[in-house]
């Protein structure tokens, strides 16, 4: 059973705006989005936990948005001014509570190509 979906992605152009959704089912507690360019590790963008306390990596501050909608346990990111190295294979990652402890669930991943 898949806890966590994503959606949205695709192709942009330079300069536009990307928005990526994501479900997870369960008692979620952080929500992070993480990015996967070809040929390299995967690193954090942006996360958001219960409370709704927001964090950025340094490449996506001040032109990325994190938001939560914790009635359907939903997270969504809206990145603006998009460049080439914005490129990559995007998973958000659920910390969910089993109420015996928690773990880590991926989504699948969703591509985003950022190219005129």
């Amino acid at each position: 059973q898949e806890q966590v979906l994503e959606s949205g992605g695709g192709l942009v152009q330079p300069g536009g705006s990307l928005t990526l959704s994501c479900t997870a089912f369960g008692t979620i507690l952080n929500m992070e989005w993480h990015r996967q360019a070809q040929g390299k590790g995967r690193e954090l963008v942006a996360g958001i936990t219960a409370s709704g306390r927001r964090y950025y990596s340094d490449s996506a501050k001040g032109r990325s948005t994190i938001s939560r909608d914790n009635s359907k346990n939903t997270m969504y990111l809206q990145m603006n001014k998009v460049k080439p190295e914005d490129t990559g294979v995007y998973y958000c990652k659920a910390t969910i509570d089993h109420g015996v402890g928690y773990d880590d669930s991926w989504g699948q991943g969703t591509q985003v190509t950022v190219s005129s």
